[in-house]
C-alpha cells in the first residue's frame, strides 16, 4: 500500500488528483475525522497504488544533463537521451510515481504517455524527434518513440521517479 506524505499547499483533493484516483476514496481509506484539516509530513493512504519499494526499478531524471536512467535494484541498466521544459514551464523536481499509462495517445505525445504523480506532467514519446536534447516541452519528459517504449515495457505503475535540476 502506496503513502503520499504531504507537502506545502496540497490538499486532499489535489492529491487526489495527482494520483488519478477518486478524492472519495482517498477519504474512505484513510478515515479521516477532518479531510480539510491535512498537515504537512502527514501520511495519505493511495489505495490501489503499487508500492514502490516493492518495486526493483526506478527512474533517475537530470534536467541539466537532459537524461533519463533507469536503475534496476539500484544499477543503472540504461541511459536515454530526453527533452525537458522550456522557459516558463519548467519541467518539475522532485520525487513521483508513474500512477497509470496510455498506449499511442498520439500528436505530440508520441507512442507512450506515462502519468506522473503530478497532475499533467508525464515521461512519453514525441511526434517531434529532432526535439530531443532540448528545452522545448510544456513541463513533460519527452523521449524518442521507441525509447519510452522500451522503458514502459520495463517498468511498472508505481515505479519511482526522481526529477533533479
Amino acid at each position: 500500500m502506496y503513502q503520499h506524505i504531504v507537502r506545502p499547499g496540497e490538499t486532499l483533493f489535489s492529491i487526489s488528483e495527482d494520483y488519478r484516483i477518486p478524492y472519495q476514496v482517498i477519504l474512505q481509506a484513510n478515515a479521516l475525522p477532518d479531510p480539510n484539516l491535512i498537515y504537512i509530513g502527514q501520511a495519505v493512504i493511495i489505495p490501489g497504488v503499487p508500492d514502490p519499494d516493492l518495486i526493483p526499478y526506478s527512474i533517475i531524471v537530470s534536467i541539466s544533463q537532459r537524461t533519463l536512467t533507469l536503475l534496476e535494484n539500484g544499477v543503472q541498466v540504461s541511459v536515454y537521451p530526453i527533452a525537458v521544459g522550456r522557459m516558463l514551464f519548467d519541467t518539475p523536481t522532485g520525487e513521483f510515481i508513474i500512477v497509470n499509462r496510455e498506449p499511442n495517445p498520439g500528436g505530440p505525445f508520441g507512442a507512450l504517455w506515462l502519468s506522473l504523480s503530478k497532475k499533467g506532467y508525464g515521461i512519453h514519446g514525441t511526434n517531434n524527434p529532432a526535439s530531443i536534447g532540448q528545452a522545448v516541452s510544456r513541463g513533460c519528459v519527452r523521449m524518442f518513440n521507441e525509447d519510452v517504449l522500451e522503458l514502459g515495457s520495463v517498468v511498472p505503475n508505481g515505479t519511482r521517479v526522481s526529477i533533479r535540476p
